[in-house]
């Protein structure tokens, strides 16, 4: 199984928007550009809405029957590890591989021997194609990168392997995340990173490097774009001298993880996989629920009720919903809106808040990223809050859609 050039990776929390989202794609591809869908949705939100993995592939199945969309599509196991990936082996033909909790964990001293031994005959100056000055290896720094990823790297192995046993070679996508680690990878890391994946026999598709600045939640990159703009392009290179030097599948990719509305990256982004004319795999995650909550609120009427409800539920239950996402957040709580002030605005001032609009005055990225992380009251309002989407569909659609081709597909893909 090969996964397409352009994918992006879409999150649904509640299932509901599949074809919404694959009307943007549909769009896309009448432009002549195809973007694979891929549905991706991870445990902790399976375990928090109370789904299984097996709904993500139905929802999935669903939408492209009913957009009669004929080109491929796919289903990530999102973030699996050993613990939890045996509940999406069947449902699922992409699986993005975890190995946050090994990273900097001690190896074993025959493999660290191994790995400098393999990876001394680069020590010295490298010169790559696509990096304008020659990487600088030296003995020291191939010890330090052996210490920090050759645990994470075999625990990625021994994930693709039990994947493998059950599927079956060929029968699926694997994507290694390193995103997790506490600092961008330099080009030399990610170099021995693509040795040691190549080492295991992983036949990685995509990969998720961790980039410098922070991408928060929902909100728009935070950070040196002209930076970002280097690491990209210096992991591309890397990334093309991997597939030759270390025999990696030729369509092996970036992947941009938290890729949602990082709008002051994307036309670095797509400048740089124009110039290289080369793939990417742009993976989103709550940003449909948000638009959700923006169909409802134009919607008026009851619509708008719960999408107030939920922000003074979210607002009262802050440290609880913002706790497992501090590391991704930045919320100012005194820019945050009372409750009060938020149940006297119509549904174009709910709206204007919450849409990502930097240009409209009345936008809040406060207010953004605390409903982003507070799916869990939408979550606890059950089916009230499924029928809400039900009916106000018209509006949830249309700004689930629109906000997938215009904010994100016109400018990574169209450079538009």
């Amino acid at each position: 199984m090969k996964l397409e050039k352009y994918s992006m990776g879409i999150g649904d929390r509640f299932g509901k928007e599949g074809l919404a989202q694959l009307s943007a794609m549909i769009r896309a591809n009448a432009e002549g550009k195809l973007i694979v869908p891929v549905w991706n949705k991870s445990n902790r939100e399976h375990s928090i809405i109370h789904t299984q993995p097996k709904d993500a592939r139905v929802e999935a199945d669903s939408a492209v029957k009913q957009g009669e969309w004929s080109a491929p599509y796919h289903v990530d196991a999102d973030h699996i590890n050993l613990s939890n990936v045996d509940g999406f082996i069947e449902c699922s033909d992409f699986f993005t591989l975890d190995v946050a909790e090994t990273i900097g964990a001690e190896p074993s001293a025959e493999a660290l021997d191994a790995f400098i031994a393999k990876a001394g005959k680069y020590a010295g100056s490298l010169t790559i194609d696509g990096i304008d000055a020659k990487l600088e290896i030296t003995d020291g720094a191939i010890r330090e990168i052996g210490m920090k990823f050759i645990s994470p790297i075999k625990t990625a192995g021994e994930i693709y392997r039990h994947v493998l046993a059950s599927k079956g070679e060929g029968n699926f996508i694997t994507e290694v995340s390193v995103d997790e680690s506490d600092q961008p990878q330099t080009p030399v890391e990610m170099l021995f990173i693509l040795m040691l994946i190549a080492d295991e026999g992983i036949p990685a598709q995509t990969i998720a490097p961790k980039f410098t600045g922070r991408f928060n939640k929902g909100v728009d990159y935070v950070g040196d774009v002209a930076k970002f703009e280097q690491e990209f392009r210096e992991d591309i290179a890397v990334i093309r001298f991997a597939i030759k030097e270390f025999g990696l599948p030729e369509n092996l990719k970036l992947s941009v993880h938290s890729g949602s509305d990082k709008f002051s990256i994307y036309k670095a982004i797509n400048k740089a996989i124009t110039d290289f004319d080369t793939g990417l795999h742009l993976k989103t995650a709550g940003t449909t629920w948000l638009e959700e909550l923006i169909g409802l609120a134009e919607a008026d009427g009851e619509g708008l009720a719960i999408a107030k409800e939920i922000y003074a539920k979210a607002f009262g239950r802050f440290d609880e919903l913002c706790k497992p996402y501090a590391t991704v957040i930045d919320i100012d709580p005194g820019k945050l809106p009372s409750p009060e002030v938020v149940n006297g605005w119509t549904p174009a001032q709910y709206a204007n808040a919450l849409r990502h609009d930097q240009t409209c005055a009345e936008y809040n990225p406060h207010v953004r990223q605390l409903l982003h992380v507070g799916y869990k009251v939408a979550a606890e309002l059950g089916e009230r809050y499924l029928n809400a989407l039900d009916a106000c569909a018209e509006s949830v659609h249309r700004n689930v859609t629109e906000n997938i081709y215009a904010r994100h597909l016109r400018p990574v893909f169209f450079g538009a």
